[in-house]
């Protein structure tokens, strides 16, 4: 394992080029359950459709500037962060400005290295990063892979679940061998899991199989309130501090944090 500065922030690239594998869910989750243990926790919303940016009670309409700003308009992050209904949870926010990026991304200087250079100043400042990527391997998601120091890949305990991870993985390796020699793929989360279906199972014998210790033992369960949560604005901790979903994702943060289940 890399060698890591206990006083700047862990940052994560959530990542997989699959759309509906419960990217942003893991994301707005893991991370209140991070602020819920007194760890500063930022969330950068890399992904045009904003939705992790709704997800935690933020329009995108009524902002003033967003990561956009950010990464094509020399902005400081530190000026659109902003503060969730969570104590020590912060957001980057996304808009839709951000779908024309990848486009103007194109002829930007050093255009990999866009987040990277603004989240230097921040690292210090928290302890958590987590960087919402799109589900996409343009470079919304060099970027978010070019300043992240772990990868970490949510999976649909569904068929096709491998389905394009591959790619993802030389992806990793590139981003690796050319801009961030320290990155490395960590975490395996397997989500929307059907312990009573006989699919589930085999597809988290095939995850483990293909990925080891990487994979994380503890799974998020296939439930409504996760599912209504954002459409409330709320993470799951708040929405149904009960519910099955709020004790995964608070376990599943232990094992992210301690290493082990």
């Amino acid at each position: 394992a890399q060698q890591r500065d206990d006083a700047r922030a862990r940052v994560f690239a959530v990542a997989n080029q699959k759309g509906g594998v419960g990217k942003t869910t893991t994301t707005v989750n893991l991370s209140a359950c991070f602020a819920e243990r007194s760890l500063k926790t930022l969330v950068i919303d890399l992904d045009p459709q904003a939705n992790a940016t709704t997800s935690v009670g933020l329009d995108p309409r009524g902002l003033d500037a967003s990561i956009y700003q950010v990464l094509l308009r020399d902005i400081e992050l530190d000026e659109i962060v902003e503060p969730t209904m969570i104590k020590g949870l912060h957001i980057a926010p996304s808009s839709l400005d951000l779908a024309g990026a990848e486009i103007e991304l194109v002829s930007a200087f050093s255009r990999e290295s866009k987040l990277r250079e603004a989240i230097s100043g921040a690292v210090a400042d928290y302890d958590i990063i987590m960087i919402d990527c799109p589900p996409s391997l343009g470079l919304l998601t060099i970027n978010g892979l070019t300043a992240a120091d772990e990868v970490m890949v949510p999976i649909q305990a569904e068929y096709f679940a491998l389905e394009g991870l591959t790619q993802l993985v030389r992806n990793i390796g590139m981003v690796q061998r050319s801009l961030n020699p320290g990155l490395e793929l960590t975490k395996v989360i397997l989500t929307m899991y059907d312990a009573r279906t006989n699919l589930s199972r085999d597809v988290a014998r095939e995850v483990r199989a293909h990925y080891g210790d990487k994979v994380c033992w503890q799974v998020v369960p296939r439930t409504v309130r996760l599912s209504e949560a954002p459409s409330f604005g709320q993470p799951i901790t708040l929405y149904d501090s009960l519910s099955k979903g709020a004790t995964a994702y608070r376990a599943l943060a232990k094992e992210v944090l301690r290493g082990t289940p």
